[in-house]
């Protein structure tokens, strides 16, 4: 008889339990244990039930799974096939195109032009596509492909959320990529739980993932994203595919940022810029020109930085604005930078330059959506701050550079001479950098150096 089992998965690490638990042992979540319900008989009729689960429709991983094992210096190197997108943007994201038998998960909020650049990128692309559409008709695809002059003579719809269902369709076109939109609208017969739930999710795309590896085929998982912008699901699928790539960004503004956060056939971190039309998802080459155009000039509480974004140094724009607050707890809102790291750097600001900011809302933004991690734009927030707690613009045409610690000294920041080298481009005159980096600094005879040990020097050379 069958045997109803209910397990919980966590939606941030994918830990299993058997029971539910408030917070999660495996990550240290708290209410992230979902619940998900299979069906089990003997041991016999379990057995047949997990030959027809999706994550073993296909033969076998032919890259992962072999029958012997070898020393790590007699491995070899596999001879990996990429093809090209198209786009150029794309295939530096991909780290020079897609590769054969790869998975890429693509998130991002609604409407912010995934199912745009899939449809911009399948028209590019050489060789038959198989556009799998769980959310819109065909007419609703061919008016899309219409408003951006996407002929479609090799993109083949396939209307279908069964899995079982798009396994035939691969099996029967072979296609040359394979696109799914999206992965949370898929389900499986064979598997209990409403299309999207954590056992759906996890098990269609173990399913997917076989057959890319066993035929070699590249395919694209389109995720829907939480309110906190995180693709939604458990994240055992991000640890699943090989690439990640995520909208960033303003979806009601003219310009998207996509950025790849994890990719095992290239580097992550890298950065691809695009410019919404009329006619589709346009590449913008000059990034750093876009952030930081149209900055208020001698306005307090703006300050340029340079953040390493991959291989890429970005200039960008970070704007504070200290007000007097109506509350009874003062608001801290961050939109870019880390909040924690943020709240740290605050009170760095509080303890040498005594700002009152216990009595004042915070609100810091990096101009273009753009979120930041890099510690060097450190000393540009809190100059920011300053600039706008005090009411003194910074510098006219500066770019601050630095890692602030805990004492108000300045560490030194990585490729200086990158950073550098893009403010001479942009027409920058003067760079504040840590003076720990005055060895490593080439010399540039467009910039004057300021040579900095901590934020009261930084703040002396910025407000003079």
């Amino acid at each position: 008889m069958a045997k109803k089992n209910v397990t919980f998965f966590c939606k941030e690490c994918g830990y299993e339990t058997a029971g539910w638990m408030g917070k999660c042992p495996g990550c240290g979540s708290f209410n992230t244990l979902v619940e998900s319900t299979t069906v089990t008989g003997s041991g016999k009729a379990s057995s047949n039930q997990k030959s027809d689960s999706p994550a073993f429709k296909a033969d076998r991983f032919t890259w992962t799974n072999r029958l012997e094992t070898v020393r790590l210096k007699d491995a070899g190197k596999e001879d990996y096939v990429r093809f090209p997108t198209g786009i150029d943007q794309l295939d530096t994201l991909f780290g020079g195109g897609i590769t054969n038998g790869s998975v890429t998960l693509l998130g991002g909020e609604p409407g912010i032009g995934k199912s745009t650049i899939l449809l911009q990128l399948a028209d590019r692309f050489d060789g038959d596509i198989l556009y799998v559409s769980g959310e819109e008709s065909p007419a609703q695809i061919k008016m899309r492909a219409d408003r951006l002059n996407v002929k479609g003579d090799r993109i083949v719809i396939c209307a279908q959320t069964c899995f079982e269902a798009i396994a035939e369709e691969l099996s029967n076109i072979k296609p040359s990529l394979c696109i799914i939109d999206s992965i949370q609208t898929l389900y499986s017969d064979s598997v209990n739980g409403t299309p999207g739930s954590v056992s759906q999710a996890r098990e269609v795309t173990a399913g997917l993932i076989r057959i890319a590896k066993t035929c070699g085929l590249p395919v694209i998982l389109v995720g829907h994203v939480t309110k906190e912008g995180s693709i939604a699901g458990p994240k055992t699928l991000e640890h699943m595919v090989d690439t990640v790539l995520y909208f960033e960004g303003d979806n009601t503004g003219a310009y998207r940022i996509l950025r790849s956060v994890k990719n095992r056939f290239g580097r992550s971190g890298e950065l691809a810029f695009f410019e919404m039309t009329q006619h589709g998802l346009r590449p913008v080459d000059s990034s750093s020109a876009l952030m930081i155009t149209g900055r208020p000039l001698e306005a307090p509480g703006s300050a340029i930085t340079c953040a390493m974004e991959g291989a890429r140094a970005l200039t960008i724009e970070i704007q504070a604005l200290a007000a007097d607050t109506c509350y009874g707890t003062p608001q801290r809102m961050t939109s870019g930078p880390d909040r924690q790291r943020t709240a740290m750097l605050l009170a760095v600001s509080e303890q040498h330059f005594k700002l009152s900011l216990n009595v004042k809302d915070v609100f810091i933004n990096v101009i273009g959506g753009l979120r930041i991690t890099d510690p060097a734009c450190d000393l540009a927030l809190i100059m920011a701050v300053v600039s706008s707690a005090r009411g003194i613009p910074l510098r006219p045409d500066t770019m601050v550079l630095g890692e602030v610690g805990l004492s108000g000294e300045l560490r030194p920041v990585s490729s200086p001479n990158l950073r550098v080298d893009e403010a001479g481009r942009l027409g920058i005159k003067n760079v504040v950098i840590p003076s720990a980096c005055k060895n490593a600094v080439k010399a540039n005879g467009n910039l004057e150096f300021f040579y900095v040990d901590n934020v009261s020097e930084a703040a002396d050379v910025l407000f003079s």
